[in-house]
């Protein structure tokens, strides 16, 4: 194999720094910049990788390709750098699919749960000594699977639907998490979501199987009207697998998976709600499918510790517990808050950061429904993400309607403000949840340091 030379602009963000440490691996040179440091950046360098900070023409040297997530606007110098001296233009989803057409593909798509889907996938066929490659977009609790260069002939990737880039792969199988009304900025309708998912299940290869969640109904239908192999996972007894006796305790589940010959076994899982009892049963299906030992499945999920900003337990301070999500959508949202009931705290106080204009527009009303679930609600401005500020929607639009559902129980914070108002209102037995998918994570750390030296001083 003869190396070539990738720069990657936007090469902190996991997608494209899970990329490009495989293909830094695979002993190919890497170059790239971002807007600041992080982990990532930080442990590409220790690899041997040239990380930039700062978006510059100069940063693009000689390289062979020049990589760019979607997140990256055409305005952006290296682009037009690359672009004015034609040098060769990938997205990322293209060189990745590039890398898993050419082995055994396994890949998980999914409006929800694809991340935690994956890492679970992952780290069971790991554990079965199958030496996969594995690209996961986010960051496993514990382990550093998330992207691994394996000798074996399975390749485990969580593709993106996004902006349709999850078209770009021939997998011999193929996980569906789920369909939900989102990246509607993308797809505009129900019509241009579900055409591309109708595509997806139809690239899979006839000689593998296509393991979609029975609870959705969208789905469903389109696995009827495919002539792809199928295999149904949920809690119906008419799916081919599916889990009946769920017991869920704090971050531990028990339930019993069943096929169509019968009790298969009982598993255990110490990740919290029965979301994660759905992404268990995608990730035994697939297990079966590829010969995988049921003692070998029931080790992988009882071991299995999460995903960073996954239902993540920052820190535990006078019985103030203190959590951080990723949840960024009403589906998601309300998933996460009903995982919350599970540990009966006395009250579940939620801190809530929108993710981009596009969504909190198009799913006004259902942000309100998810978000009357808490009992007390802190609301800050929107993260903009990619999207330029849109006068048609902010968070006053989110503010009013929830004050009519919550009255007094919710207030509109700047974030500089949230963790003062936390540390003055927060009580023993709370349970605070930080919640999206922008940089709101960061408060809940200061929230648990901040507790611990309270703590302290009393």
């Amino acid at each position: 194999m003869k190396s070539k030379h990738y720069h990657f602009i936007g090469i902190g963000g996991i997608g494209m720094g899970t990329l490009a440490s495989l293909l830094l691996a695979k002993g190919h040179k890497i170059s790239g910049s971002d807007l600041k440091d992080n982990e990532l950046t930080a442990q590409l360098r220790k690899n041997g990788a040239l990380v930039t900070i700062g978006h510059h023409a100069s940063n693009v040297q000689n390289p062979d390709y020049v990589v760019y997530s979607s997140a990256i606007r055409v305005t952006n110098p290296e682009m037009i750098e690359a672009g004015s001296r034609k040098l060769p233009l990938l997205k990322r989803a293209e060189v990745l699919a590039q890398l898993v057409n050419e082995q055994m593909g396994i890949t998980i798509a999914g409006a929800h749960g694809k991340t935690t889907t994956t890492s679970m996938v992952s780290y069971l066929l790991l554990n079965a000594g199958l030496k996969p490659t594995t690209a996961v977009g986010g960051i496993i609790n514990g382990n550093s699977y998330n992207a691994h260069l394996g000798e074996g002939k399975y390749f485990v990737a969580e593709v993106d639907e996004s902006d349709g880039t999850f078209l770009y792969f021939r997998p011999l199988y193929s996980i569906i998490t789920n369909i939900d009304f989102e990246h509607v900025d993308f797809y505009k309708n129900w019509e241009g979501i579900l055409g591309a998912f109708r595509k997806f299940i139809d690239y899979t290869s006839d000689k593998g199987r296509v393991i979609v969640c029975d609870e959705d109904q969208r789905l469903k239908t389109l696995v009827k009207e495919s002539k792809k192999l199928a295999l149904l996972y949920g809690f119906d007894p008419s799916c081919d697998v599916w889990a009946r006796n769920v017991v869920t305790d704090g971050f531990h589940s028990r339930f019993e998976c069943h096929t169509k010959f019968g009790k298969l076994a009982d598993f255990e899982l110490i990740v919290p709600g029965r979301h994660n009892v759905l992404n268990a049963l995608a990730c035994i299906s697939l297990g079966l499918q590829l010969g995988i030992s049921v003692e070998v499945i029931q080790k992988t999920l009882k071991e299995f510790g999460g995903v960073k900003r996954r239902f993540q337990l920052k820190g535990q301070v006078d019985d103030v517990m203190v959590v951080d999500d990723y949840g960024h959508h009403p589906t998601e949202i309300i998933a996460t808050l009903k995982a919350t009931r599970l540990f009966n705290k006395k009250r579940l106080v939620t801190v809530f950061q929108p993710h981009r204009y596009s969504r909190t527009k198009f799913l006004l009303d259902e942000f309100v429904e998810s978000l009357g679930l808490t009992d007390y609600l802190v609301l800050t401005d929107i993260y903009a993400a990619s999207e330029k500020p849109s006068e048609g929607v902010g968070a006053k639009d989110l503010l009013e309607p929830l004050q009519i559902k919550l009255g007094d129980r919710v207030v509109f914070l700047k974030k500089e403000e949230i963790l003062n108002h936390l540390t003055e209102f927060v009580q023993s037995g709370d349970l605070v949840l930080f919640l999206g998918a922008g940089d709101i994570y960061h408060y809940s750390d200061e929230l648990v340091n901040i507790l611990n030296k309270k703590k302290v001083m009393v």
